[in-house]
C-alpha cells in the first residue's frame, strides 16, 4: 500500500461512525467514474468541468517524454536555471515536488519587487539570466502577478540580446488568453486539462513542466500516484481517501447520503505537523487544497500548518484535529502520546491523490461545492480598483517604535501602543476563533517573520495561520471570506526604497503589492466585518520578533 493512516481516540471513534455512510452512498467510486451530482443540484455544472483530476495520471503520461526532450534541449545550450512564476496551485504543487527530490526551482509566487529581482538576477551557485528559463504558469491565462513577472522576464532578456522566445515555457489552459498571445508570440507552450482546477493540478502540466524542466523524475512521480489509484476508488471502510475524509470532516457538516441535518460544528481547524516524513512542504500544498475548496458558504475546514513545537500541541484547543506527516505511519507505537491524532504516511504522488479524494469528499460531507472559490475574485477587484484610482494614502491610526499602524476599527488602537492594539484584536476572537497573520513583504529577505505566528499563537490562545502576501490570496484567501466569520487578520508589511517597473503597465510592483494588501483588507473589514490590523515596517533595522515579544 502506498499510503497508511493510522487513528486513535476521539477520531477513531468519529471515523468508525462515519464511515458506514460513506460506503454506502458509493462516493468513492461515483468520484472515479465522473459523477458530477454528488456535491448537489446547485454544484452539478461546475463539477462536470472539474472532475479531470481523476485521470490525470494517464492523461499526463505523454508529456513526460516532451518535458524530458525540452529539458536536453536547454540544458545543451547551458540553461540549467528553472524559474517559476505561477499563483497558487500552479506553484505550491511544485514547490513540494522539487524540495522532496532535492532539485532546486526558484518560486517567484510573490510581487514584492526585491524579491522579483532576486528571480531575475540569480546567483552564483545556481547561475544567472543568461542560465535561466522562465516558466509561466497560469491556469486562468490573466492572473496578475504572473502576467507581471513575464513581462519583467521578457524585458530583461532582451535587454542582455536573448530572444525570449527561447527562455519563455508557458503553461496554461488551452484558449486562455495567455495560450493565445503566447502562441501567437512563437513561444513554447504546454496546455493543461481544462477539467482540472488549479489546486487539483499537481499531476497535470502545471505541477510536471517546471519541476520535470529543473530534473526531477516525474515519471516516478507518476507510478507513485499510479500505485494508490485502485485504493480510493474502491467503496470500502478501508478506502484510505474516506477514512482521511472522515477523519477531517466527520461531524463538522452534513452528509447528504445521510439524513440531512448539520451536526454541531467539532473540530473545524485542521492541524498539519511536518514530524520527520522525507516529504519536504506537503502542509503548505495542503492547506490550499483544503481552504480553498471547503472555505465557503459560512462552513468549511481551516488548516493551520504547525511545527513539532508550535503553542496549539501544548494547548490542544477542542476544535483542533492534529494530522502529523510521518515516515511510516504503521509504527504508531512511536507516537503513542499523541492520541487522538491521525498519522499519515506515503509516497508524495499517493498524498497528492488521496488528499485530493479526501478534499472533495469533505465538500459533500460539509454540503458545500468543492471545486469553486466564489470569495477569491473579491480581492482582486478591490485592488485593481486601487490601482486604477490611485487614492492617496490612507494615514496610520499611529507610529510608533518604527511601525506605522492602520486598524480597520479605531477602538483597536485607542491604547497608542503596538501591545495595546494587539491585546484588542486578539480580545475580539470568539471561543472558535482563529488568528490569520499575513506578511506582504519579500520573504527572501525577512524569512524570520515566519517565527511569528508561534509567538501570536501563543499570545492570542488561538489557532494561527501565517501566509505570505500575495501567494495566500490564492490558497487561505477563499476561505478568509468565505469560511466562518470567526477570523481576525494581521497585516504586515514593509516600506522598502526598492522597486520595479512592470513593463507596459502604469503601476510598479511596489504599488502593486501595496495595492493587493490594501484591497484585501478591505473586503476583509468592510465587506465582511473582519477586524484587521496592518502593521507596516517604516525602519529596516526594526528587529520584529523582539517587537512581537515585547508585546506578549
Amino acid at each position: 500500500m502506498s499510503f497508511d493512516i493510522h487513528l486513535s481516540g476521539h477520531v477513531k471513534s468519529l471515523v468508525e461512525a462515519t464511515l458506514p455512510g460513506l460506503v454506502d452512498s458509493l462516493v468513492a467510486s461515483g468520484i472515479t467514474a465522473g459523477d458530477a451530482s454528488l456535491w448537489g443540484a446547485a454544484a452539478e455544472d461546475e463539477a462536470s468541468k472539474r472532475l479531470g483530476w481523476v485521470e490525470a495520471v494517464s492523461v499526463s503520461r505523454p508529456l513526460v517524454a516532451e518535458i524530458e526532450a525540452l529539458r536536453a534541449q536547454l540544458r545543451a545550450k547551458g540553461v540549467t536555471r528553472v524559474v517559476l512564476a505561477g499563483m497558487g496551485g500552479s506553484s505550491l504543487a511544485p514547490e513540494v515536488i522539487a524540495q522532496t527530490a532535492g532539485v532546486p526551482l526558484v518560486i517567484l509566487d510573490s510581487t514584492a519587487p526585491g524579491q522579483v529581482l532576486a528571480a531575475l538576477d540569480g546567483d552564483a551557485e545556481a547561475g544567472d539570466l543568461t542560465r535561466t528559463v522562465l516558466v509561466v504558469s497560469s491556469k486562468s491565462g490573466s492572473t496578475v502577478e504572473t502576467d507581471s513577472a513575464k513581462r519583467a522576464f521578457e524585458a530583461a532578456f532582451r535587454d542582455l540580446g536573448i530572444d525570449p522566445r527561447e527562455r519563455i515555457v508557458v503553461v496554461t489552459d488551452p484558449g486562455s488568453p495567455l495560450d493565445q498571445a503566447a502562441r501567437a508570440d512563437g513561444y513554447t507552450v504546454f496546455n493543461a486539462d481544462p477539467t482540472v482546477g488549479g489546486r487539483y493540478s499537481a499531476l497535470t502540466a502545471f505541477g510536471l513542466v517546471p519541476t520535470g524542466l529543473a530534473g526531477v523524475d516525474i515519471a516516478e512521480l507518476l507510478d507513485e500516484a499510479e500505485a494508490s489509484l485502485l485504493e480510493v476508488a474502491i467503496d470500502s471502510p478501508d478506502n484510505p481517501a474516506l477514512v482521511l475524509a472522515a477523519a477531517i470532516a466527520g461531524g463538522n457538516g452534513t452528509d447528504p447520503a445521510q439524513d440531512g441535518n448539520r451536526a454541531q460544528a467539532r473540530r473545524d481547524k485542521l492541524g498539519l505537523v511536518t514530524d520527520g516524513t522525507h516529504i519536504v512542504g506537503l502542509p503548505d500544498w495542503i492547506e490550499q487544497l483544503v481552504a480553498e475548496s471547503t472555505g465557503k458558504q459560512g462552513t468549511g475546514i481551516l488548516p493551520v500548518v504547525l511545527l513539532p513545537v508550535s503553542p496549539e500541541l501544548e494547548s490542544r484547543p477542542a476544535d483542533l484535529q492534529v494530522v502529523r506527516l510521518v515516515d511510516e505511519a504503521k509504527e504508531f507505537h512511536l507516537f503513542e502520546h499523541h492520541e487522538g491524532e491521525v498519522l499519515v504516511s506515503g509516497s508524495l504522488g499517493a498524498q497528492f491523490v488521496v488528499w485530493e479524494y479526501a478534499t472533495a469528499i469533505a465538500g459533500r460531507m460539509l454540503g458545500i461545492n468543492p471545486f469553486d472559490q466564489p470569495d477569491v475574485e473579491s480581492a482582486k477587484v478591490a485592488a485593481r480598483g486601487l490601482l486604477d484610482a490611485r487614492p492617496a494614502p490612507t494615514p496610520p491610526a499611529f507610529t510608533v517604535e518604527g511601525v506605522e499602524v492602520r486598524v480597520s476599527d479605531p477602538d483597536l488602537a485607542a491604547s497608542g501602543t503596538v501591545a495595546g492594539v494587539l491585546d484588542a484584536l486578539w480580545a475580539r476572537l470568539p471561543e472558535d476563533g482563529y488568528v490569520a497573520l499575513q506578511a506582504y513583504v519579500n520573504r527572501l529577505e525577512l524569512p524570520q517573520l515566519a517565527g511569528l505566528r508561534e509567538l501570536v499563537a501563543a499570545d492570542s490562545g488561538r489557532p494561527t495561520t501565517f501566509g505570505w502576501g500575495p501567494r495566500f490570496l490564492h490558497s487561505t484567501g477563499q476561505y478568509h471570506k468565505g469560511g466562518p466569520a470567526n477570523g481576525v487578520f494581521l497585516q504586515i508589511l514593509e516600506q522598502t526604497d526598492v522597486d520595479l517597473e512592470i513593463p507596459e503597465r502604469p503601476f510598479t510592483f511596489g504599488q502593486l503589492i501595496q495595492a493587493q494588501a490594501a484591497g484585501d483588507a478591505s473586503v476583509l473589514s468592510e465587506g465582511h466585518g473582519r477586524p484587521v490590523v496592518t502593521l507596516t515596517l517604516t525602519d529596516p533595522q526594526i528587529e520584529v520578533l523582539s517587537l512581537f515579544e515585547a508585546a506578549q
